[in-house]
């Protein structure tokens, strides 16, 4: 077994960390407090490459690994979640159903500008009364005589819906069958379709530099081309772009847990107590040293996972296991952070204030801990 990064990898990783720290650092706070997206960073990332890394060359991209996606994402969530979630959402819900899924036309018109981080797409599954349970959505897309499609329903909580550079958002909707047995698809649809509208949302705890949205369709009409891949595979293309996002939410857990562990560290080592370093106090080494462990073990697991789907071994159940426990992880590390910081460690002008904060999500989105267990509970046969 080999647990070395390759060259390139360790390239990707030592180009985002720098970019994160030069770039995104000095602005997160700011950024962070005026719940502002920032149209500048974004594009930066995007002249970086991150958002192409796994899209092929012939449709723009740099066709690398999805390990060596994962590695930016922990780089920039090491950072600012914000600016994490905006690259994760754009790639594992954005760009992937449309790699996996796309006719060669569909990744032809829209990969380029997405791999270019010039544009972004957004995942509509998530609704007002349908969050972990996905098939209870309602909003529904009928078939009209001359084979177009009128959209109608709302989402919720979905990231990079109203950024000024969204290009479309991919809709799951009901598209037929029964109550008891609804068919799912999903359709491509792009901004300024009449009919559409999106409201961003503020007054959040967390990511407040990243863009969330309200959709809001009515009487949207879609041409037949509009849908992604068949009819009636929306519930399949759902579970397959979930197992791989829940890898980048993985990464941003990692990510968080790294960048307040470093924090953590870096103050004990500055602060003193008693006459001493903070770090020199038992009480405070050990949890700096179960924080190095735990982070150690997350790393070591969700790069396993992401090896297992790059040589197309099953990867589902890992991909779950990676979820929660970097998750866990990330809200067991920042919270010991808080606690080495004291009061300081509640007050924003510390990093540790908005790691705390930021990890909140990682156990709620793309499937909450609780999913997972349920994911994870079954693959073992319970």
């Amino acid at each position: 077994m080999d647990f070395d990064l390759s060259d390139e990898q360790k390239t990707i990783r030592d180009t985002v960390r720098k970019f994160a720290q030069t770039r995104i650092k000095p602005k997160a706070h700011e950024l962070d407090e005026n719940e502002e997206f920032s149209l500048a960073l974004t594009k930066e990332m995007g002249e970086l490459g991150v958002f192409g890394l796994i899209v092929p060359e012939a449709y723009g991209g740099q066709g690398l690994d999805y390990l060596s996606y994962v590695i930016a994402v922990e780089e920039l969530a090491r950072v600012d979640g914000s600016h994490a979630a905006t690259v994760a959402a754009g790639v594992s819900l954005g760009v992937a159903p449309l790699l996996y899924f796309g006719s060669d036309e569909q990744k032809r018109k829209y990969l380029p500008r997405l791999a270019s981080g010039e544009g972004l797409f957004a995942f509509g599954l998530t609704e007002p009364g349908a969050g972990s349970d996905s098939r209870g959505s309602k909003t529904k897309a009928v078939e009209n005589p001359d084979g177009s499609w009128t959209l109608n329903g709302a989402k919720i909580f979905i990231t990079n819906g109203s950024t000024p550079i969204t290009d479309g958002i991919i809709v799951q909707a009901v598209s037929g069958g029964t109550p008891e047995a609804p068919e799912f698809t999903c359709f491509i649809m792009e901004k300024g379709a009449p009919g559409f509208t999106a409201k961003t949302m503020h007054k959040k705890m967390m990511w407040r530099a990243s863009n969330t949205a309200e959709l809001y369709f009515t009487d949207v009409r879609l041409p037949a081309s509009s849908i992604l891949g068949k009819r009636g595979a929306g519930s399949k293309q759902m579970l397959k772009t979930l197992d791989s996002g829940r890898l980048s939410i993985a990464a941003m857990g990692l990510g968080c847990a790294q960048g307040a562990y470093e924090a953590a560290l870096s103050y004990a080592r500055q602060r003193q107590q008693f006459g001493k370093p903070l770090c020199r106090f038992q009480a405070i080494a050990f949890k700096l040293a179960d924080m190095a462990m735990k982070i150690d073990h997350a790393r070591t697991f969700l790069y396993k996972a992401c090896w297992m789907r790059d040589t197309g071994k099953p990867f589902g159940t890992e991909s779950a296991m990676a979820k929660l426990y970097c998750s866990e992880v990330a809200q067991w590390v920042a919270n010991e952070a808080v606690q080495i910081h004291g009061g300081y460690g509640l007050m924003k002008e510390f990093d540790v204030e908005r790691f705390y904060r930021d990890q909140r999500l990682l156990q709620i989105g793309e499937g909450t801990s609780e999913i997972q267990r349920m994911v994870i509970s079954r693959a073992i046969g319970c």
